[in-house]
């Protein structure tokens, strides 16, 4: 997350900002408030959905990553992946984001 901003905190905002852009966005998962992972799911409808997970660029700057690979899968994949992570992960967050026309723009670049 971005530098001095919880997680909690920091998926929050995601929401409000979605909330401005009329963006429907809903927190489906709460993990760890301080320090927990964010997957955050979009589902673009006909256009597929993908998973962005954390992580990092080369320069040690916070990025994303397709989490269910370079496009978009169907939803049930998706939900698989994310199903997977939180076995792994019990503190991830997941943030769904229905985003139809493809306003919504992560944080960070997508590595």
């Amino acid at each position: 997350m971005t530098m001095g901003l919880t997680t909690g905190l920091w998926v929050m905002a995601q929401v409000r900002l979605c909330d401005r852009a009329f963006i429907p966005a809903a927190i489906v998962r709460r993990g760890d408030s301080d320090a927990g992972t964010v997957l955050v799911k979009v589902n673009r409808f006909e256009q597929g959905v993908t998973v962005y997970t954390q992580a990092s660029t080369l320069d040690g700057e916070p990025g994303w990553s397709r989490g269910t690979g370079p496009k978009p899968v169907g939803e049930p994949e998706a939900d698989a992946y994310i199903a997977r992570q939180v076995k792994y992960d019990p503190d991830v967050w997941v943030l769904e984001i229905e985003d139809r026309k493809g306003a919504y723009k992560l944080d960070g670049k997508i590595v």
